[in-house]
């Protein structure tokens, strides 16, 4: 039940809790750009500057794998079975 005379209110989850959820089986689809390759992943070589990527991220945030092609990105998340989600 809903205690509406606290005003103080808790997170249901820590972030740790939030980032494990699905086992390491859920995985969701981030556009970015080619500039942020190198911070998501660190060991990729240079990527020219200012093309549209999509990365596959884990729900923890731990980098799957890059493309330049959403379709390229869910289908490997398939053959990983991998549970997609969408953020909002």
């Amino acid at each position: 039940m809903l205690n509406t005379n606290n005003p103080v209110t808790s997170p249901l989850l820590t972030d740790d809790q939030l980032a494990s959820l699905g086992g390491g089986r859920v995985a969701y689809l981030k556009p970015i750009r080619s500039e942020e390759v190198s911070r998501l992943f660190p060991a990729a070589p240079p990527i020219q500057p200012g093309l549209q990527l999509f990365a596959l991220l884990a729900a923890d945030g731990t980098p799957i794998v890059v493309t330049d092609s959403r379709d390229a990105a869910v289908a490997n998340a398939m053959s990983q079975e991998l549970e997609m989600v969408s953020l909002h």
